[in-house]
């Protein structure tokens, strides 16, 4: 995907080149429409965090890491917005700790679907799982609920990035480890996952991805990786995110 010709010393780098490629995204079929409003949303939080990784995300990311690494089925979840922003950096991620890619998608259709995979594959994913379609998530409405039974509904732990609240709910009631990557820290996404990363995914998921790298590549045992994810403090990172929002600087 070709980006907006923008210079990374411009102040709204960040900014203009995820308009971008969610612009694109919606071109290619990739993004709905709805995409740009709720990524319109997010982008004010990340205003408010200074457009940023705060220490709290950071710990966050080292946490998910070590999680993706402990997994027996980790899988990562792809929607249309996540596809759009950042496809290299998710077959990146899954290369570094071994997960599926699945993709999982609220406005369904079977075009989609197809063409975010084909997407993902151009972007050096080898599988792309969510066409077969065989699982259920229990307590959403039919197209929602529609997984891989041996992606998400096989997992033990899912990357959930920009995801929508009672799906996020629906898989930790499942019983999975969910890691949610949002802005909003009051979202319900983030208040129902094991490891809420409060970030920019742009930022966010390179940071987990070198993490893990880092983690794996110096022989970190088991039993350290298990130390980083149950010293990670849930509650104390959403509180924090909560701090830096409230008090942004809008200069």
């Amino acid at each position: 995907m070709s980006d907006v010709d923008i210079p990374e010393s411009h102040p709204r780098y960040l900014s203009l080149l995820t308009r971008h490629r969610i612009e694109e995204g919606v071109e290619k079929g990739i993004t709905s429409k709805q995409g740009l409003i709720a990524e319109g949303r997010g982008e004010a939080f990340d205003y408010l965090l200074g457009e940023e990784t705060i220490p709290s995300a950071d710990a966050a990311e080292r946490a998910a890491a070590a999680q993706l690494l402990l997994a027996e089925r980790p899988v990562l979840s792809v929607n249309g917005n996540v596809a759009a922003l950042v496809p290299g950096e998710m077959v990146e991620l899954a290369a570094a700790v071994g997960a599926d890619l699945e993709v999982n998608l609220f406005n369904r259709t079977d075009e989609r679907i197809r063409a975010i995979a084909a997407h993902l594959r151009d972007h050096g994913a080898e599988a792309v799982k969510g066409l077969t379609a065989d699982g259920e998530i229990p307590g959403l409405d039919h197209e929602r609920a529609k997984v891989d039974a041996d992606g998400i509904g096989a997992a033990d732990v899912v990357l959930v990035p920009l995801e929508d609240g009672d799906r996020a709910e629906a898989l930790a009631a499942m019983g999975k480890t969910e890691i949610v990557i949002d802005l909003n820290p009051m979202s319900r996404s983030a208040q129902s996952a094991a490891i809420p990363i409060i970030d920019n995914i742009l930022r966010a998921i390179p940071a987990v991805t070198d993490h893990a790298r880092d983690l794996s590549g110096s022989d970190t045992s088991p039993e350290e990786l298990q130390r980083i994810v149950d010293e990670f403090d849930r509650e104390r990172a959403l509180e924090a995110a909560e701090a830096a929002i409230r008090g942004g600087d809008l200069d």
